[in-house]
Protein backbone atom coordinates (compact mmCIF):
# COMPACT_ATOMS: atom_id res chain seq x y z
CA UNK A 1 0.00 0.00 0.00
CA UNK A 2 2.98 2.31 0.47
CA UNK A 3 4.60 1.24 -2.79
CA UNK A 4 7.38 -0.78 -1.16
CA UNK A 5 9.61 -2.46 -3.75
CA UNK A 6 11.25 -4.94 -1.31
CA UNK A 7 10.70 -8.45 -2.65
CA UNK A 8 12.50 -11.74 -3.04
CA UNK A 9 12.16 -15.17 -4.59
CA UNK A 10 12.22 -18.41 -2.57
CA UNK A 11 13.46 -21.61 -4.21
CA UNK A 12 13.05 -24.93 -2.39
CA UNK A 13 15.90 -27.42 -2.77
CA UNK A 14 14.27 -30.78 -3.37
CA UNK A 15 17.49 -32.63 -2.47
CA UNK A 16 17.56 -30.86 0.92
CA UNK A 17 13.96 -30.04 1.94
CA UNK A 18 15.10 -28.13 5.01
CA UNK A 19 17.05 -25.61 2.90
CA UNK A 20 15.69 -22.75 0.84
CA UNK A 21 17.49 -20.39 -1.51
CA UNK A 22 16.34 -16.78 -1.01
CA UNK A 23 17.17 -14.37 -3.85
CA UNK A 24 16.49 -10.71 -3.08
CA UNK A 25 15.59 -8.44 -5.95
CA UNK A 26 15.41 -5.46 -3.57
CA UNK A 27 16.41 -5.62 0.09
CA UNK A 28 15.49 -2.06 1.14
CA UNK A 29 11.97 -1.01 2.11
CA UNK A 30 11.87 1.87 -0.38
CA UNK A 31 9.51 3.01 -3.13
CA UNK A 32 10.38 3.57 -6.80
CA UNK A 33 11.77 7.00 -5.96
CA UNK A 34 14.15 5.53 -3.40
CA UNK A 35 12.42 6.92 -0.30
CA UNK A 36 11.81 4.77 2.81
CA UNK A 37 8.21 3.51 2.86
CA UNK A 38 7.68 2.01 6.30
CA UNK A 39 9.41 0.57 9.32
CA UNK A 40 11.51 2.20 12.04
CA UNK A 41 13.58 4.13 9.47
CA UNK A 42 10.50 5.91 8.12
CA UNK A 43 10.26 8.94 10.42
CA UNK A 44 7.01 10.14 8.81
CA UNK A 45 5.19 6.81 9.14
CA UNK A 46 5.53 6.42 12.90
CA UNK A 47 3.75 8.35 15.61
CA UNK A 48 5.26 11.17 17.68
CA UNK A 49 5.70 8.89 20.68
CA UNK A 50 7.65 6.34 18.70
CA UNK A 51 10.16 8.98 17.63
CA UNK A 52 11.17 9.49 21.27
CA UNK A 53 11.53 5.82 22.22
CA UNK A 54 14.46 3.85 20.76
CA UNK A 55 13.54 0.77 18.76
CA UNK A 56 14.73 -2.38 20.58
CA UNK A 57 14.37 -5.62 18.62
CA UNK A 58 14.61 -9.10 20.17
CA UNK A 59 18.21 -9.46 19.03
CA UNK A 60 19.35 -6.28 20.83
CA UNK A 61 17.38 -7.19 23.94
CA UNK A 62 18.85 -10.72 24.06
CA UNK A 63 22.34 -9.33 23.47
CA UNK A 64 21.99 -6.85 26.34
CA UNK A 65 20.56 -9.47 28.70
CA UNK A 66 23.31 -11.96 27.83
CA UNK A 67 26.06 -9.45 28.53
CA UNK A 68 24.50 -8.52 31.90
CA UNK A 69 24.07 -12.18 32.90
CA UNK A 70 27.73 -12.85 32.06
CA UNK A 71 28.88 -10.04 34.36
CA UNK A 72 30.19 -7.65 31.69
CA UNK A 73 30.58 -4.07 33.08
CA UNK A 74 27.56 -1.82 32.56
CA UNK A 75 29.47 0.80 30.53
CA UNK A 76 30.50 -1.88 27.99
CA UNK A 77 26.93 -3.22 27.87
CA UNK A 78 25.59 0.30 27.27
CA UNK A 79 28.11 0.92 24.48
CA UNK A 80 27.05 -2.21 22.58
CA UNK A 81 23.37 -1.49 23.28
CA UNK A 82 23.60 2.00 21.79
CA UNK A 83 25.47 0.66 18.74
CA UNK A 84 22.60 -1.73 18.10
CA UNK A 85 19.93 0.94 18.52
CA UNK A 86 21.70 3.39 16.21
CA UNK A 87 21.27 0.92 13.37
CA UNK A 88 17.57 1.81 13.48
CA UNK A 89 17.24 5.41 14.65
CA UNK A 90 20.65 7.03 14.23
CA UNK A 91 22.67 9.01 16.76
CA UNK A 92 20.63 11.10 19.14
CA UNK A 93 21.33 12.48 22.62
CA UNK A 94 17.77 11.73 23.76
CA UNK A 95 17.99 8.17 22.46
CA UNK A 96 21.32 7.64 24.24
CA UNK A 97 19.82 8.86 27.51
CA UNK A 98 16.81 6.55 27.22
CA UNK A 99 19.11 3.66 26.31
CA UNK A 100 21.20 4.31 29.41
CA UNK A 101 18.07 4.22 31.58
CA UNK A 102 16.93 0.99 29.90
CA UNK A 103 20.25 -0.80 30.44
CA UNK A 104 20.45 0.37 34.08
CA UNK A 105 16.88 -0.74 34.86
CA UNK A 106 17.36 -4.08 33.11
CA UNK A 107 20.58 -4.66 35.05
CA UNK A 108 18.84 -3.92 38.35
CA UNK A 109 15.98 -6.28 37.50
CA UNK A 110 18.40 -9.10 36.63
CA UNK A 111 20.56 -8.54 39.73
CA UNK A 112 17.53 -8.52 42.03
CA UNK A 113 15.94 -11.57 40.43
CA UNK A 114 16.12 -14.77 42.46
CA UNK A 115 15.64 -18.43 41.72
CA UNK A 116 13.59 -18.95 44.87
CA UNK A 117 10.02 -18.18 43.86
CA UNK A 118 8.91 -20.12 46.94
CA UNK A 119 10.70 -21.52 49.98
CA UNK A 120 9.54 -24.99 48.95
CA UNK A 121 11.60 -26.14 45.96
CA UNK A 122 8.78 -28.16 44.41
CA UNK A 123 6.32 -25.27 44.65
CA UNK A 124 8.95 -22.92 43.24
CA UNK A 125 9.42 -25.15 40.19
CA UNK A 126 5.65 -25.29 39.61
CA UNK A 127 5.51 -21.49 39.61
CA UNK A 128 8.47 -21.26 37.22
CA UNK A 129 6.86 -23.75 34.82
CA UNK A 130 3.62 -21.77 34.89
CA UNK A 131 5.45 -18.54 34.03
CA UNK A 132 7.71 -20.01 31.31
CA UNK A 133 5.48 -22.32 29.30
CA UNK A 134 7.18 -21.37 26.03
CA UNK A 135 10.49 -22.74 27.35
CA UNK A 136 9.03 -26.10 28.47
CA UNK A 137 8.62 -29.02 26.09
CA UNK A 138 7.74 -31.60 28.76
CA UNK A 139 6.83 -31.46 32.45
CA UNK A 140 5.77 -34.25 34.80
CA UNK A 141 5.50 -33.55 38.50
CA UNK A 142 6.63 -36.19 40.94
CA UNK A 143 4.04 -38.47 42.53
CA UNK A 144 3.80 -41.98 43.93
CA UNK A 145 3.56 -43.47 40.43
CA UNK A 146 5.42 -40.88 38.27
CA UNK A 147 8.97 -39.61 38.42
CA UNK A 148 9.86 -35.92 38.23
CA UNK A 149 10.77 -34.90 34.65
CA UNK A 150 11.40 -31.35 33.46
CA UNK A 151 12.34 -30.76 29.81
CA UNK A 152 13.61 -27.23 29.08
CA UNK A 153 14.09 -25.78 25.60
CA UNK A 154 13.95 -22.07 24.80
CA UNK A 155 12.74 -20.81 21.43
CA UNK A 156 16.32 -20.03 20.41
CA UNK A 157 17.43 -23.56 21.33
CA UNK A 158 14.57 -24.97 19.25
CA UNK A 159 15.74 -22.94 16.26
CA UNK A 160 19.31 -24.20 16.68
CA UNK A 161 18.15 -27.82 17.03
CA UNK A 162 16.13 -27.59 13.82
CA UNK A 163 18.96 -25.80 12.01
CA UNK A 164 21.95 -27.91 13.06
CA UNK A 165 20.22 -31.17 13.99
CA UNK A 166 18.42 -31.87 10.71
CA UNK A 167 20.18 -34.65 8.77
CA UNK A 168 22.97 -34.40 11.33
CA UNK A 169 23.86 -35.70 14.80
CA UNK A 170 22.48 -35.16 18.29
CA UNK A 171 24.63 -36.06 21.28
CA UNK A 172 23.75 -36.57 24.94
CA UNK A 173 25.83 -35.49 27.92
CA UNK A 174 23.93 -37.68 30.35
CA UNK A 175 23.90 -38.12 34.14
CA UNK A 176 25.66 -34.83 34.94
CA UNK A 177 25.80 -34.14 38.68
CA UNK A 178 24.45 -37.54 39.63
CA UNK A 179 26.21 -37.32 43.03
CA UNK A 180 25.94 -33.61 43.80
CA UNK A 181 22.64 -32.37 42.33
CA UNK A 182 19.15 -33.19 43.59
CA UNK A 183 18.23 -34.53 40.13
CA UNK A 184 20.81 -35.47 37.46
CA UNK A 185 20.96 -33.30 34.35
CA UNK A 186 20.95 -34.64 30.79
CA UNK A 187 21.88 -32.23 27.99
CA UNK A 188 21.10 -32.77 24.32
CA UNK A 189 23.72 -31.23 22.03
CA UNK A 190 23.99 -30.46 18.33
CA UNK A 191 27.17 -29.68 16.44
CA UNK A 192 27.10 -26.15 15.00
CA UNK A 193 28.85 -24.75 11.92
CA UNK A 194 32.24 -25.08 13.63
CA UNK A 195 31.41 -28.56 15.01
CA UNK A 196 31.21 -27.20 18.55
CA UNK A 197 28.69 -28.80 20.90
CA UNK A 198 25.68 -26.51 21.36
CA UNK A 199 23.06 -27.29 24.08
CA UNK A 200 19.56 -27.42 22.58
CA UNK A 201 17.62 -29.07 25.42
CA UNK A 202 18.00 -29.85 29.12
CA UNK A 203 16.23 -32.74 30.83
CA UNK A 204 16.21 -32.81 34.63
CA UNK A 205 15.16 -36.19 36.01
CA UNK A 206 16.38 -39.14 38.02
CA UNK A 207 14.44 -41.68 35.97
CA UNK A 208 16.14 -43.54 33.13
CA UNK A 209 13.28 -46.01 32.68
CA UNK A 210 12.26 -46.70 29.11
CA UNK A 211 8.67 -45.33 29.42
CA UNK A 212 9.87 -42.05 30.96
CA UNK A 213 12.63 -41.59 28.37
CA UNK A 214 10.12 -42.25 25.59
CA UNK A 215 7.77 -39.58 26.99
CA UNK A 216 10.14 -36.64 26.77
CA UNK A 217 11.73 -37.84 23.52
CA UNK A 218 8.31 -37.97 21.83
CA UNK A 219 7.50 -34.49 23.15
CA UNK A 220 10.82 -33.11 21.86
CA UNK A 221 10.42 -34.65 18.41
CA UNK A 222 6.81 -33.45 18.24
CA UNK A 223 7.88 -29.89 19.01
CA UNK A 224 10.52 -29.90 16.28
CA UNK A 225 8.16 -31.52 13.76
CA UNK A 226 5.47 -28.90 14.44
CA UNK A 227 7.91 -26.23 13.24
CA UNK A 228 9.68 -28.23 10.50
CA UNK A 229 7.53 -31.23 9.41
CA UNK A 230 10.38 -32.99 7.60
CA UNK A 231 12.88 -32.62 10.44
CA UNK A 232 14.94 -35.78 11.04
CA UNK A 233 18.30 -36.60 12.59
CA UNK A 234 20.90 -38.95 11.10
CA UNK A 235 22.41 -40.27 14.33
CA UNK A 236 22.26 -40.10 18.13
CA UNK A 237 25.43 -40.18 20.27
CA UNK A 238 25.27 -41.63 23.78
CA UNK A 239 27.99 -41.69 26.43
CA UNK A 240 26.45 -44.09 28.95
CA UNK A 241 26.39 -47.84 28.40
CA UNK A 242 23.32 -48.13 30.65
CA UNK A 243 21.29 -45.68 28.53
CA UNK A 244 18.06 -46.93 26.95
CA UNK A 245 18.63 -47.35 23.19
CA UNK A 246 15.22 -48.65 22.10
CA UNK A 247 13.36 -45.31 22.57
CA UNK A 248 16.00 -43.56 20.45
CA UNK A 249 15.64 -46.03 17.61
CA UNK A 250 11.84 -46.20 17.83
CA UNK A 251 11.18 -42.45 18.10
CA UNK A 252 13.99 -40.83 16.13
CA UNK A 253 14.44 -43.76 13.72
CA UNK A 254 18.21 -43.32 13.45
CA UNK A 255 21.43 -45.21 14.27
CA UNK A 256 22.93 -44.94 17.76
CA UNK A 257 26.64 -44.20 18.24
CA UNK A 258 28.76 -44.46 21.37
CA UNK A 259 31.27 -41.87 22.58
CA UNK A 260 34.29 -42.91 24.66
CA UNK A 261 34.89 -39.51 26.25
CA UNK A 262 33.26 -40.31 29.63
CA UNK A 263 35.16 -43.60 30.08
CA UNK A 264 38.47 -42.03 29.07
CA UNK A 265 37.98 -39.00 31.32
CA UNK A 266 36.96 -41.04 34.36
CA UNK A 267 39.88 -43.45 34.07
CA UNK A 268 42.52 -40.76 33.46
CA UNK A 269 41.31 -38.51 36.30
CA UNK A 270 41.38 -41.34 38.83
CA UNK A 271 44.73 -42.67 37.64
CA UNK A 272 46.33 -39.24 38.10
CA UNK A 273 44.54 -38.74 41.42
CA UNK A 274 45.39 -42.13 42.96
CA UNK A 275 48.81 -42.93 41.46
CA UNK A 276 51.73 -40.66 42.32
CA UNK A 277 54.32 -41.86 39.79
CA UNK A 278 53.82 -40.46 36.27
CA UNK A 279 55.45 -43.53 34.69
CA UNK A 280 52.94 -45.78 36.46
CA UNK A 281 50.12 -43.44 35.41
CA UNK A 282 50.88 -43.66 31.70
CA UNK A 283 51.47 -47.44 31.84
CA UNK A 284 48.13 -48.16 33.57
CA UNK A 285 46.32 -45.87 31.12
CA UNK A 286 47.99 -47.64 28.21
CA UNK A 287 47.01 -51.08 29.52
CA UNK A 288 43.38 -50.01 29.99
CA UNK A 289 43.40 -48.69 26.41
CA UNK A 290 44.70 -52.05 25.16
CA UNK A 291 41.77 -53.79 26.91
CA UNK A 292 39.33 -51.48 25.14
CA UNK A 293 41.07 -51.90 21.77
CA UNK A 294 40.86 -55.69 22.15
CA UNK A 295 37.04 -55.76 21.87
CA UNK A 296 37.39 -56.91 18.24
CA UNK A 297 40.28 -59.31 18.90
CA UNK A 298 38.49 -61.91 20.99
CA UNK A 299 40.68 -61.31 24.07
CA UNK A 300 39.34 -62.58 27.40
CA UNK A 301 38.48 -59.45 29.36
CA UNK A 302 38.55 -61.07 32.78
CA UNK A 303 42.02 -62.51 32.20
CA UNK A 304 43.29 -59.12 31.02
CA UNK A 305 41.85 -57.42 34.12
CA UNK A 306 43.38 -60.04 36.44
CA UNK A 307 46.75 -59.49 34.78
CA UNK A 308 46.37 -55.70 35.19
CA UNK A 309 45.54 -55.93 38.90
CA UNK A 310 48.40 -58.39 39.45
CA UNK A 311 51.00 -56.21 37.71
CA UNK A 312 49.96 -53.07 39.63
CA UNK A 313 49.08 -54.64 42.94
CA UNK A 314 51.17 -52.00 44.74
CA UNK A 315 48.83 -49.21 43.50
CA UNK A 316 46.33 -49.97 46.24
CA UNK A 317 44.22 -46.81 45.97
CA UNK A 318 43.57 -47.11 42.23
CA UNK A 319 43.08 -50.90 42.20
CA UNK A 320 40.55 -50.62 45.04
CA UNK A 321 38.67 -47.88 43.13
CA UNK A 322 38.75 -49.80 39.85
CA UNK A 323 37.51 -53.05 41.39
CA UNK A 324 34.67 -51.29 43.20
CA UNK A 325 33.55 -48.93 40.42
CA UNK A 326 34.40 -50.59 37.09
CA UNK A 327 35.03 -54.32 37.30
CA UNK A 328 31.36 -55.20 38.01
CA UNK A 329 30.13 -53.26 34.95
CA UNK A 330 33.09 -53.19 32.55
CA UNK A 331 31.71 -56.07 30.50
CA UNK A 332 28.55 -54.05 29.88
CA UNK A 333 30.59 -51.06 28.70
CA UNK A 334 32.82 -53.16 26.43
CA UNK A 335 29.87 -55.00 24.91
CA UNK A 336 28.22 -51.62 24.15
CA UNK A 337 31.42 -50.43 22.46
CA UNK A 338 31.50 -53.64 20.46
CA UNK A 339 27.84 -53.46 19.43
CA UNK A 340 27.58 -49.76 18.49
CA UNK A 341 29.58 -47.58 16.08
CA UNK A 342 32.07 -45.38 17.94
CA UNK A 343 32.16 -41.59 17.70
CA UNK A 344 35.23 -39.68 16.56
CA UNK A 345 37.70 -37.76 18.71
CA UNK A 346 36.38 -34.46 17.33
CA UNK A 347 32.85 -35.24 18.55
CA UNK A 348 34.13 -36.55 21.89
CA UNK A 349 36.26 -33.45 22.38
CA UNK A 350 33.31 -31.15 21.62
CA UNK A 351 31.06 -32.96 24.15
CA UNK A 352 33.82 -32.86 26.75
CA UNK A 353 34.32 -29.11 26.18
CA UNK A 354 30.63 -28.51 26.93
CA UNK A 355 30.85 -30.73 30.02
CA UNK A 356 33.83 -28.77 31.35
CA UNK A 357 32.08 -25.43 30.76
CA UNK A 358 28.89 -26.67 32.41
CA UNK A 359 30.85 -27.89 35.41
CA UNK A 360 32.63 -24.53 35.78
CA UNK A 361 29.31 -22.65 35.64
CA UNK A 362 27.39 -24.83 38.09
CA UNK A 363 29.95 -26.02 40.61
CA UNK A 364 31.17 -22.60 41.63
CA UNK A 365 32.07 -22.34 45.33
CA UNK A 366 29.49 -19.59 45.87
CA UNK A 367 26.63 -21.91 44.87
CA UNK A 368 27.44 -25.05 46.83
CA UNK A 369 24.56 -24.47 49.24
CA UNK A 370 21.99 -24.38 46.40
CA UNK A 371 22.94 -27.61 44.60
CA UNK A 372 20.00 -29.49 46.10
CA UNK A 373 17.42 -27.05 44.71
CA UNK A 374 16.00 -27.63 41.23
CA UNK A 375 14.89 -24.01 40.83
CA UNK A 376 18.50 -22.85 41.25
CA UNK A 377 19.65 -25.30 38.57
CA UNK A 378 16.92 -24.14 36.16
CA UNK A 379 17.83 -20.50 36.83
CA UNK A 380 21.54 -21.07 36.11
CA UNK A 381 20.82 -22.98 32.90
CA UNK A 382 18.33 -20.52 31.43
CA UNK A 383 20.26 -17.37 32.36
CA UNK A 384 24.06 -17.65 32.54
CA UNK A 385 24.66 -20.79 30.47
CA UNK A 386 22.04 -19.96 27.82
CA UNK A 387 23.36 -16.38 27.53
CA UNK A 388 26.92 -17.61 27.18
CA UNK A 389 26.13 -19.86 24.21
CA UNK A 390 23.80 -17.28 22.63
CA UNK A 391 26.55 -14.66 22.74
CA UNK A 392 29.11 -17.14 21.36
CA UNK A 393 26.93 -17.88 18.32
CA UNK A 394 26.00 -14.22 17.83
CA UNK A 395 29.65 -13.12 17.98
CA UNK A 396 30.66 -15.76 15.44
CA UNK A 397 27.86 -15.10 12.94
CA UNK A 398 27.84 -11.30 13.18
CA UNK A 399 31.66 -11.01 13.40
CA UNK A 400 31.37 -8.84 16.52
CA UNK A 401 32.76 -9.20 20.06
CA UNK A 402 36.10 -10.36 18.69
CA UNK A 403 37.43 -11.54 22.06
CA UNK A 404 34.27 -13.63 22.62
CA UNK A 405 34.53 -15.04 19.10
CA UNK A 406 38.19 -16.01 19.51
CA UNK A 407 37.50 -17.76 22.82
CA UNK A 408 34.53 -19.55 21.28
CA UNK A 409 36.53 -20.82 18.30
CA UNK A 410 39.35 -22.06 20.54
CA UNK A 411 37.00 -23.66 23.09
CA UNK A 412 37.58 -27.24 21.87
CA UNK A 413 40.83 -29.19 21.88
CA UNK A 414 40.24 -30.18 18.26
CA UNK A 415 40.37 -26.57 17.03
CA UNK A 416 43.35 -25.81 19.25
CA UNK A 417 45.13 -28.83 17.76
CA UNK A 418 44.56 -27.51 14.24
CA UNK A 419 46.63 -24.44 15.14
CA UNK A 420 49.72 -26.57 15.86
CA UNK A 421 51.90 -26.88 12.72
CA UNK A 422 53.06 -30.33 11.69
CA UNK A 423 56.68 -29.18 12.02
CA UNK A 424 56.19 -28.84 15.80
CA UNK A 425 55.51 -32.57 16.17
CA UNK A 426 58.33 -35.13 16.36
CA UNK A 427 57.33 -38.80 16.28
CA UNK A 428 59.38 -41.81 17.37
CA UNK A 429 58.98 -43.89 14.21
CA UNK A 430 61.31 -46.63 15.44
CA UNK A 431 59.59 -47.93 18.58
CA UNK A 432 56.36 -45.87 18.43
CA UNK A 433 56.61 -45.19 22.16
CA UNK A 434 56.19 -41.42 22.32
CA UNK A 435 55.93 -38.17 20.38
CA UNK A 436 57.09 -34.64 21.22
CA UNK A 437 55.10 -31.44 20.62
CA UNK A 438 56.91 -28.09 20.82
CA UNK A 439 55.04 -25.18 22.40
CA UNK A 440 54.08 -22.27 20.14
CA UNK A 441 54.33 -19.70 22.95
CA UNK A 442 57.60 -20.87 24.52
CA UNK A 443 60.12 -22.70 22.35
CA UNK A 444 61.82 -24.09 25.47
CA UNK A 445 58.69 -26.04 26.48
CA UNK A 446 58.06 -29.47 24.95
CA UNK A 447 55.17 -31.80 25.73
CA UNK A 448 55.61 -35.57 25.55
CA UNK A 449 52.71 -37.76 24.39
CA UNK A 450 53.07 -41.46 25.28
CA UNK A 451 51.27 -44.25 23.42
CA UNK A 452 50.79 -42.08 20.30
CA UNK A 453 48.06 -42.93 17.79
CA UNK A 454 45.66 -44.17 20.46
CA UNK A 455 42.61 -42.57 22.06
CA UNK A 456 44.29 -43.56 25.33
CA UNK A 457 47.47 -41.58 24.67
CA UNK A 458 48.93 -39.89 27.76
CA UNK A 459 50.24 -36.32 27.74
CA UNK A 460 52.16 -34.58 30.52
CA UNK A 461 50.47 -31.17 30.07
CA UNK A 462 48.33 -29.71 32.89
CA UNK A 463 45.08 -29.89 30.86
CA UNK A 464 45.56 -33.60 30.18
CA UNK A 465 46.46 -34.37 33.80
CA UNK A 466 43.01 -33.02 34.77
CA UNK A 467 41.49 -35.86 32.75
CA UNK A 468 40.77 -33.87 29.58
CA UNK A 469 41.46 -34.71 25.95
CA UNK A 470 44.21 -32.20 25.18
CA UNK A 471 45.29 -30.62 21.90
CA UNK A 472 48.68 -32.37 21.95
CA UNK A 473 47.10 -35.86 21.95
CA UNK A 474 44.74 -34.92 19.12
CA UNK A 475 47.51 -33.37 17.02
CA UNK A 476 49.81 -36.38 17.48
CA UNK A 477 46.97 -38.75 16.52
CA UNK A 478 46.35 -36.65 13.39
CA UNK A 479 49.99 -37.10 12.41
CA UNK A 480 50.00 -40.83 13.19
CA UNK A 481 46.96 -41.50 10.99
CA UNK A 482 49.10 -41.02 7.88
CA UNK A 483 52.09 -43.08 9.08
CA UNK A 484 52.70 -46.79 8.95
CA UNK A 485 52.98 -48.87 12.10
CA UNK A 486 50.22 -47.07 14.03
CA UNK A 487 46.81 -48.55 14.66
CA UNK A 488 43.80 -46.65 13.26
CA UNK A 489 41.40 -44.82 15.53
CA UNK A 490 38.67 -46.77 17.30
CA UNK A 491 35.95 -44.95 15.36
CA UNK A 492 37.55 -46.03 12.08
CA UNK A 493 37.97 -49.61 13.32
CA UNK A 494 34.29 -49.68 14.30
CA UNK A 495 33.37 -48.35 10.84
CA UNK A 496 35.58 -50.95 9.19
CA UNK A 497 34.02 -53.72 11.27
CA UNK A 498 30.55 -52.57 10.24
CA UNK A 499 31.48 -52.61 6.56
CA UNK A 500 32.97 -56.09 6.95
CA UNK A 501 29.72 -57.37 8.45
CA UNK A 502 27.73 -55.82 5.61
CA UNK A 503 30.08 -57.40 3.06
CA UNK A 504 29.73 -60.88 4.58
CA UNK A 505 25.98 -60.85 5.02
CA UNK A 506 24.44 -61.39 1.53
CA UNK A 507 24.84 -64.70 -0.28
CA UNK A 508 26.30 -64.54 -3.78
CA UNK A 509 23.73 -64.15 -6.60
CA UNK A 510 20.91 -63.74 -4.07
CA UNK A 511 18.13 -61.19 -3.66
CA UNK A 512 19.83 -60.09 -0.44
CA UNK A 513 22.89 -59.12 -2.47
CA UNK A 514 20.71 -57.08 -4.84
CA UNK A 515 19.08 -55.29 -1.92
CA UNK A 516 22.46 -54.55 -0.31
CA UNK A 517 23.74 -53.19 -3.63
CA UNK A 518 20.70 -50.92 -3.96
CA UNK A 519 21.19 -49.60 -0.42
CA UNK A 520 24.89 -49.02 -1.04
CA UNK A 521 24.18 -47.00 -4.21
CA UNK A 522 21.50 -45.00 -2.42
CA UNK A 523 23.91 -44.13 0.40
CA UNK A 524 26.60 -43.25 -2.14
CA UNK A 525 24.29 -40.79 -3.93
CA UNK A 526 23.31 -39.15 -0.64
CA UNK A 527 26.96 -38.86 0.44
CA UNK A 528 27.87 -37.25 -2.92
CA UNK A 529 25.07 -34.69 -2.55
CA UNK A 530 26.10 -33.86 1.02
CA UNK A 531 29.77 -33.49 0.09
CA UNK A 532 28.91 -31.24 -2.86
CA UNK A 533 26.59 -29.09 -0.74
CA UNK A 534 29.00 -28.77 2.20
CA UNK A 535 32.10 -28.09 0.08
CA UNK A 536 30.46 -25.58 -2.26
CA UNK A 537 31.01 -21.90 -1.50
CA UNK A 538 28.16 -20.80 -3.76
CA UNK A 539 24.77 -22.45 -3.25
CA UNK A 540 23.64 -21.16 -6.63
CA UNK A 541 26.03 -23.46 -8.50
CA UNK A 542 24.63 -26.47 -6.64
CA UNK A 543 21.09 -25.45 -7.58
CA UNK A 544 22.01 -24.94 -11.24
CA UNK A 545 23.58 -28.39 -11.43
CA UNK A 546 20.49 -30.13 -10.08
CA UNK A 547 18.39 -32.01 -12.65
CA UNK A 548 15.13 -30.35 -13.63
CA UNK A 549 11.79 -32.08 -13.06
CA UNK A 550 9.50 -31.05 -15.92
CA UNK A 551 5.73 -31.24 -15.63
CA UNK A 552 3.38 -31.25 -18.65
CA UNK A 553 1.81 -27.91 -19.45
CA UNK A 554 -1.72 -29.31 -19.27
CA UNK A 555 -1.07 -30.75 -15.81
CA UNK A 556 0.28 -27.40 -14.58
CA UNK A 557 -2.63 -25.27 -15.82
CA UNK A 558 -5.60 -27.55 -15.14
CA UNK A 559 -5.73 -27.23 -11.34
CA UNK A 560 -9.00 -28.52 -9.92
CA UNK A 561 -9.87 -30.78 -12.89
CA UNK A 562 -9.95 -34.47 -11.93
CA UNK A 563 -7.04 -36.49 -13.30
CA UNK A 564 -9.37 -39.13 -14.70
CA UNK A 565 -10.92 -36.59 -17.04
CA UNK A 566 -7.51 -35.27 -18.08
CA UNK A 567 -6.40 -38.77 -18.98
CA UNK A 568 -9.25 -39.43 -21.43
CA UNK A 569 -8.24 -39.37 -25.10
CA UNK A 570 -10.04 -37.11 -27.56
CA UNK A 571 -12.06 -39.99 -29.09
CA UNK A 572 -13.40 -40.95 -25.66
CA UNK A 573 -14.34 -37.35 -24.96
CA UNK A 574 -16.27 -37.02 -28.25
CA UNK A 575 -18.02 -40.36 -27.62
CA UNK A 576 -19.13 -39.30 -24.17
CA UNK A 577 -20.42 -35.97 -25.53
CA UNK A 578 -22.53 -37.84 -28.18
CA UNK A 579 -24.02 -40.09 -25.49
CA UNK A 580 -25.04 -37.08 -23.42
CA UNK A 581 -26.65 -35.47 -26.48
CA UNK A 582 -28.68 -38.66 -27.27
CA UNK A 583 -30.00 -38.80 -23.66
CA UNK A 584 -31.12 -35.18 -23.85
CA UNK A 585 -32.98 -35.76 -27.19
CA UNK A 586 -34.73 -38.87 -25.78
CA UNK A 587 -35.87 -36.87 -22.76
CA UNK A 588 -37.37 -34.16 -25.02
CA UNK A 589 -39.33 -36.82 -27.00
CA UNK A 590 -40.83 -38.25 -23.79
CA UNK A 591 -41.84 -34.80 -22.63
CA UNK A 592 -43.50 -34.00 -25.98
CA UNK A 593 -45.57 -37.25 -25.82
CA UNK A 594 -46.84 -36.34 -22.32
CA UNK A 595 -48.06 -33.02 -23.60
Amino acid sequence: MRGCTCHFVVKRLYARPSLALIIYNERRHVNKSGFVCHGPLDRDAIGPGAKKIPYICNEIQQQTMSMIYLGIPEENVLEKHIEGIQRYCGSNAKVDSLASQYVHKLGMIIKRSTHELDLDDQASIRMWVERNKKSIFFYQDSSESDAFILGIQTEWQLQQMIRFGHRSLIAADSTFGIKRLKYPLCTLLVFDSRQHALPVAWIITRSSAKPDVAKWMKALLGRASSVEPGWKISGFLIDDAAAEIDPIRDIFGCPVLFSLWRVRRSWLRNIVKRCGNIEVQREIFKRLGEIVYSIWGGVNTLSALEELTHDFVDQIAFIHYFKASWVPKIEMWLSTMRALPLASQEASGAIEAYHVKLKAKLFDDSHLGALQRVDWLVHKLTTELHSSYWLDRYADESDSFQNVKEEYIASTSWHRALQIPNSSVTVDDKDHLFAKVSSQKDSNVTRIVWNPGSEFAFCDCAWSLQGNLCKHVIKVNMICENREGYQPSMSFQAFKELLTILWKKPMDDSVGLDLSTAWAHQMLDQIKQLVELDSSKNIGTVVNNMPLKWVSKKGRTSIGIPSSILALPSSCKSGSNNAVARKKSQKRKRMSRLR
